[in-house]
């Protein structure tokens, strides 16, 4: 079930998301399965209803709250105001994000209603929170000052970005540790945000109080940052946590000495396949559909060094290579004729580039050093979640280079790569 996500444009108007609101009664009203689901993810009314429920009892103010919560506000009022009054809101996000504590507290005043309102998005919250995702805590103090009361979410968020004395300062300013409080470090892999509720004694659970939800997200989340994740994982490990001895599990805690163990065993496991549960295992609290974990090019299928490439750990793939892993393995192909893949393509968009890392385009540099195929053709599909209307993108009889240059969304793409592989390609031919 996917979700919908929204974002507010630069210049918004309110029209857009009233005509939002109508279009979702409308699909209610024509029986829609999707539409249904977002109400009753979205609407807590209808957390438990069925779908003829939903269908005949939805008024368009409900539709419009599914709409305001979808663009991560909590009501439509809340909406309505972060719209009307989106000059003074930019310049409060600005005059945050410029650590200009005057200017912001002028702002706030002449504009108190916004004090409360998500400057940005609800994730980044109101002008509180939005400073303390940056750790700026003088301008997370005057703004309590003026009254602000979203202390708990200002909390989650500095544990979720690992500012960790702006934390401290609201722990002892009232925000508590409830449950579902680690879920932040555990979405970003902040190994500091996860030590200061770890140390403190804080749950490691979700909200619901599922104590393998937090393990889950930290296998399945989009974040790459493996020192973070392999610290978080160990104190897990530390907690009691049933962790398996296997090469995946191996894999996630970045414990090299036990992937050379586990391939002493098992001489062909550079040549295995790993599917999905393997690499996300349900008994750790994950999801059991295919959709669960978060990926660049799919990596149910791939071998370790496909892997390697997507989660960013650069280590291993040293390793891998040095045991000569084949660097034109080819991932599964799935019943519907999907995959075959070769880490190249894994190289060209992933995970890992839209974090941030991999700028300097090692990995594909050492992939196309040790002869690379460039111009494999396969058939790919990728379910893109995170889009406004998620759906899938597929893509038929395409090389790497055309992976990317189709792929929708192109901050996955890395750019250091595509110009290596063209560079490749117009070597060869030029060498023809």
């Amino acid at each position: 079930m996917s979700t919908v996500r929204r974002r507010l444009p630069a210049q918004p108007h309110l029209d857009v998301p009233k005509r939002q609101a109508r279009e979702l009664l409308h699909q209610i009203q024509l029986h829609s399965k999707e539409a249904v689901d977002r109400v009753r993810r979205c609407h807590p009314k209808f957390h438990a209803a069925d779908d003829e429920s939903i269908v005949t009892r939805l008024k368009l103010s409900d539709a419009q709250l599914v709409i305001a919560r979808e663009y991560n506000f909590s009501s439509w009022a809340q909406l309505k105001l972060r719209i009307a009054a989106n000059t003074a809101a930019e310049q409060i996000r600005d005059a945050i994000r410029a650590n200009e504590i005057d200017e912001v507290i002028r702002l706030l005043k002449d504009h108190p209603g916004l004090l409360d309102v998500p400057v940005v998005s609800g994730n980044w919250g109101p002008p509180m929170s939005h400073a303390a995702n940056l750790g700026l805590l003088d301008m997370v103090k005057a703004i309590k000052a003026l009254g602000a009361t979203d202390i708990q979410h200002a909390f989650d968020r500095a544990l979720l970005q690992g500012k960790i004395e702006t934390a401290r300062w609201l722990h002892e300013h009232g925000a508590v540790l409830v449950p579902g409080i680690i879920m932040g470090a555990c979405e970003t892999l902040n190994s500091q945000g996860f030590a200061f509720v770890d140390d403190a004694g804080g749950p490691l659970t979700n909200e619901k109080g599922d104590r393998l939800a937090p393990l889950a997200l930290v296998l399945e989340t989009y974040s790459r940052n493996p020192d973070g994740k392999h610290a978080i994982l160990r104190r897990f490990k530390a907690r009691g946590y049933d962790i398996p001895d296997t090469p995946l599990m191996a894999f996630h805690l970045g414990d090299l000495d036990r992937l050379k163990i586990h391939l002493k065993h098992d001489p062909q496991l550079l040549n295995r396949r790993f599917d999905h549960q393997e690499i996300y295992p349900p008994q750790l609290g994950c999801g059991i559909e295919r959709l669960s974990g978060m990926c660049g090019t799919p990596v149910t299928g791939t071998t370790l060094l496909h892997l390697s490439i997507d989660f960013d750990e650069r280590e291993i793939f040293d390793w891998l290579l040095a045991e000569g892993a084949d660097v034109d393995a080819t991932a599964v192909v799935d019943e519907e004729g999907f995959g075959g893949h070769t880490p190249l393509f894994n190289a060209i968009v992933s995970c890992a580039y839209v974090n941030g890392r991999q700028r300097d385009g090692y990995m594909a540099r050492r992939l196309l050093d040790q002869g690379a195929d460039v111009n494999i053709r396969v058939n790919l599909r990728k379910y893109l979640d995170w889009r406004e209307i998620p759906g899938w993108h597929i893509a038929r009889n395409v090389t790497p280079l055309e992976w990317a240059q189709g792929f929708p969304e192109q901050g996955w793409v890395s750019r250091e790569v595509v110009a290596m592989v063209d560079q490749v390609i117009r070597a060869a031919g030029h060498g023809a």
